[in-house]
């Protein structure tokens, strides 16, 4: 991956953004990093990593996203990482759930930037590929905006990770209560600080020019995108991305017009190239379990692509037919597949085929 031009990138999701759901993103774009749901260290070591670590090879650049805590689990997971191909690896230091604080891992490790500055050299030396770090802009009643000694101690926090070898940090501007609010309420009820996110970028390049710098928490649109794009090196998009990712269609020309070109045009032309890509998908994935003696169900991708018509004449339908379990689990041939997509497309086409027609 190149790391001279900004980034942007889907951040990793648990139970979202899984090998399926990636390779439907990748559809979308082609220089977008696709981030991996977070693996547990405990889950590679003991567990079946071909489940979790398998990803179709047209998903570069792919980020693997671990959990953990101790520097030479991660290490160990680092390499099995770099066998499995994937082009980088972070470690989540973001996620405030009570489970995941459980097992000493996630936001609760703001708290000991020294630790983490130690995970991240372990695996720093153990793999030739990046390691970056996301983290929250503070944790609990911290406050950033106004306190020094709070601003300074995630300044700092950045800083050592980055001289441990960090090649990147993603900002979430919010902090993380790790106590009396939901994950669901972590990423609503604390104030976002793009203006403190922003001034910690340009302290930390002080230290670190080469530390890349991205924001995450509470990008809606493209439009939000671009009216950051000079303050940062590049912006992680969540659940936006995922629940309406025809958003991601732009970022391509986003990334090569330096954020001046969004506001994709949804035609026929693309709109048949994404159902021919989907099909081929679902074919591909058939085949896999036909050669496995996996269960082989279409909701394993459906469930991803829900959004992909929001907004647009015939989405109803579209949605209707690719949450029917009846008609998904009807679904035995690669026949099968392209006639199920056809009828789920036969009000969508006709509305994106005028479309086409007025716009000329």
């Amino acid at each position: 991956m190149s790391q001279n031009q900004k980034r942007l990138a889907v951040a990793p999701m648990m139970d979202w953004t899984d090998r399926q759901c990636r390779t439907f993103h990748r559809s979308l774009t082609k220089q977008a990093v696709l981030y991996s749901e977070m693996v547990t260290t405990g889950a590679l070591i003991h567990g079946d990593v071909p489940r979790h670590l398998d990803f179709d090879e047209i998903q570069h650049p792919v980020v693997l996203q671990l959990g953990g805590s101790e520097p030479q689990d991660l290490a160990t997971s680092a390499r099995l990482a770099q066998k499995w191909g994937y082009d980088e690896i972070d470690l989540n230091c973001g996620c405030p759930s009570e489970r995941v604080q459980r097992g000493s891992f996630g936001a609760c490790l703001m708290a000991e930037p020294d630790l983490v500055a130690d995970c991240v050299k372990a695996m720093v030396d153990a793999v030739d590929m990046p390691v970056t770090v996301k983290h929250r802009i503070g944790l609990n009643e911290m406050n950033v905006q106004d306190n020094l000694k709070d601003y300074q101690f995630t300044l700092d926090f950045i800083c050592k990770v980055a001289s441990a070898g960090a090649s990147q940090v993603t900002i979430h501007a919010r902090n993380a209560i790790l106590k009396g609010l939901s994950p669901k309420e972590n990423r609503t009820i604390p104030p976002l600080r793009y203006d403190i996110a922003k001034q910690l970028r340009i302290d930390a390049q002080k230290h670190f020019p080469n530390l890349k710098v991205l924001l995450n928490g509470g990008l809606e649109t493209n439009g939000d995108i671009a009216r950051y794009w000079n303050d940062f090196d590049g912006f992680m998009i969540g659940r936006a991305a995922y629940h309406t990712p025809g958003m991601m269609l732009d970022w391509d020309e986003m990334l090569e017009t330096d954020g001046q070109a969004f506001g994709h045009f949804f035609g026929v032309d693309q709109w048949n190239r994404i159902t021919e890509e989907l099909i081929g998908q679902c074919a591909r994935w058939l085949k896999h379990c036909e050669a496995t003696g996996e269960h082989f169900h279409m909701a394993a991708i459906t469930r991803h692509i829900l959004g992909l018509a929001h907004g647009k004449g015939g989405s109803k339908h579209w949605r209707r037919k690719l949450s029917d379990y009846r008609l998904l689990g009807a679904v035995k041939t690669e026949q099968d597949i392209r006639s199920f997509f056809e009828d789920a497309n036969q009000e969508l086409r006709m509305y994106v085929e005028q479309e086409d027609s007025d716009r000329l």
